[in-house]
């Protein structure tokens, strides 16, 4: 009986410890972005079929994109990954996390990195901060085929303000 409320009471006391916010950038929040990818039909359904073009399927015949980014001054180690594959007739995200070790394409995938207040202002989606604006202006780094980032715009501006729907502090930089 007594372990059993040792047991108890130790269950409880793990229950009531708040669970600590993933890092801005680090692989807990690219998990979470991965899931908040899925849930936003403008990203799973656009970028299936905008205007006749699919971006999902410009993936070099390997059946996935690759998108990574990373904070610019927690540097290019810290970057993490959201593989996306066509499923279900979506463009949806099968993982995200630290890079798995699959190889970037710059023909078909993305690298984008930004200061903390660039990635701030694009995930709010201020005037200037929008996917053009922001490309355009330098606010993202970006290395990637930006001439079909441009014909899927609409759903690449829903991507950018992921940064912004999905929590996450920016205090430290992690590996």
């Amino acid at each position: 009986m007594i372990k059993k409320i040792a047991g108890a009471s130790a269950l409880l006391m793990l229950l009531s410890v708040p669970a600590q916010a993933a890092n801005f950038m680090d692989a807990a929040w690219a998990t979470q972005a991965c899931a908040a990818w899925n849930a936003d039909s403008t990203l799973t359904s656009g970028l299936m079929d905008t205007d006749g073009y699919s971006w999902v399927k410009n993936d070099g015949g390997r059946g996935y994109k690759l998108v990574q980014m990373y904070r610019t001054q927690c540097g290019d180690a810290t970057k993490i990954q959201l593989n996306i594959v066509v499923k279900d007739g979506k463009a949806s995200c099968a993982y995200g996390g630290a890079p798995d070790g699959k190889a970037m394409d710059y023909g078909v995938d993305y690298l984008m990195h930004a200061n903390d207040a660039d990635w701030a202002c694009m995930g709010k989606g201020e005037f200037g901060c929008g996917a053009m604006g922001a490309m355009m202006s330098g606010k993202l780094n970006f290395k990637g085929p930006k001439v079909e980032a441009m014909k899927v715009m609409s759903p690449f501006e829903n991507f950018l303000k992921l940064t912004g729907k999905v929590a996450g502090e920016k205090n430290e930089c992690k590996q």
